[in-house]
């Protein structure tokens, strides 16, 4: 599953580092940030209100159980990944890949290298290839 895949990939993330404080290589303009936040706005409000708030109440869970690294426990984490992966099914594909546009005009494709250049690639490798699957999973069941 993705939790258990990307649990060790998670725990090795300086959570607690300087980098989220600074803004994102590639220079993102406001406007696109601004869009994509909106994008991911519209998916949300379409959500299954059940579906979304039991999301956010597995956020608030997993939020809870932040250790002194950042790392939340791993049965919050996979009970967030399955409340997230259910809401999202819940929206068209469409939406979904709209959010995921938006962002890739914000998130240069610098940043993907430089967080796998902070932890173990391997891990890292792992956690993106049970995300994959994830993604097959939810879009298999998406309506």
């Amino acid at each position: 599953s993705l939790s258990d895949a990307s649990y060790p990939f998670l725990k090795e993330v300086d959570w607690l580092s300087s980098i989220y404080l600074k803004p994102l290589p590639g220079g993102a303009s406001m406007k696109d940030t601004m869009k994509a936040v909106d994008k991911a706005i519209v998916m949300g409000t379409d959500m299954d209100g059940n579906l979304l708030k039991a999301a956010a109440e597995a956020h608030h869970k997993a939020i809870g159980s932040i250790d002194a690294k950042g790392v939340t426990s791993q049965a919050d984490y996979a009970a967030l990944n399955a409340a997230l992966g259910k809401a999202i099914a819940s929206v068209p594909e469409s939406e979904v890949m709209d959010v995921f546009n938006a962002f890739s005009k914000v998130v240069g494709p610098v940043v993907p290298n430089m967080m796998i250049n902070m932890v173990n690639p391997l891990d890292a490798n792992a956690a993106a290839k049970a995300f994959y699957t994830f993604k097959d999973t939810v879009q298999a069941v998406q309506r």
